[in-house]
């Protein structure tokens, strides 16, 4: 027989994972402000091995145009600037010797449109596996009344899946409302 309070412990937890990948995927994108996040991906040659940039260097934001990257050891840096270059980050790395500055250029209007798109494309994808997650256990509650569950705790059970569906789809346009607006503001 199924156990009810497991299974939708368990709906919940894949259900906040979907909403943390959201949360770490909207963190990546460039809204014209300076991030780490947008740097998180970055993978350093040092010495052999491919490391993150966070641990051959201290990264920051000094002010809201800029990501400032200093190494820990100066002869990093151009192992660190061909790693920016080779990555997905999209912006051209300047250095002084001793620290690494990438300035975040202000998005057009038009490319703005193009970046709330990407979110909001991104949110979809969230909010279907966190439908199905409930499509998935409600199939399994179904299939545990042949197993001897009650329906009256199948009601239930799917009542509070509801619940916990709902709470999570709240979450996520929470955050692409919250992402958006970061985006859309000059």
């Amino acid at each position: 027989m199924i156990d009810v309070k497991a299974t939708l412990n368990e709906s919940e937890e894949r259900m906040e994972m979907a909403a943390l990948f959201l949360e770490e995927q909207l963190a990546r994108i460039r809204a014209g402000r300076a991030n780490i996040a947008i740097v998180s991906g970055v993978r350093v040659d040092s010495y052999g091995q491919m490391v993150p940039l966070n641990q051959v260097a201290n990264v920051s934001t000094p002010d809201p145009r800029t990501i400032a990257i200093r190494p820990w050891d100066k002869k990093m840096i151009k192992a660190i600037e061909k790693a920016i270059m080779d990555s997905d980050v999209g912006i051209t790395p300047e250095n002084n010797g001793e620290i690494i500055r990438l300035g975040i250029p202000q998005p057009t209007e038009e490319r703005r449109r193009e970046l709330a798109k990407q979110c909001n494309k991104i949110g979809e994808k969230a909010k279907v596996e966190v439908r199905n997650v409930r499509s998935d256990i409600k199939d399994r509650l179904k299939k545990a009344i042949k197993d001897g569950l009650s329906e009256d705790n199948e009601k239930d059970a799917e009542l509070e899946l509801q619940k916990i569906h709902d709470k999570f789809i709240k979450k996520i346009d929470e955050l692409l409302a919250a992402k958006n607006k970061e985006i859309m503001t000059v």
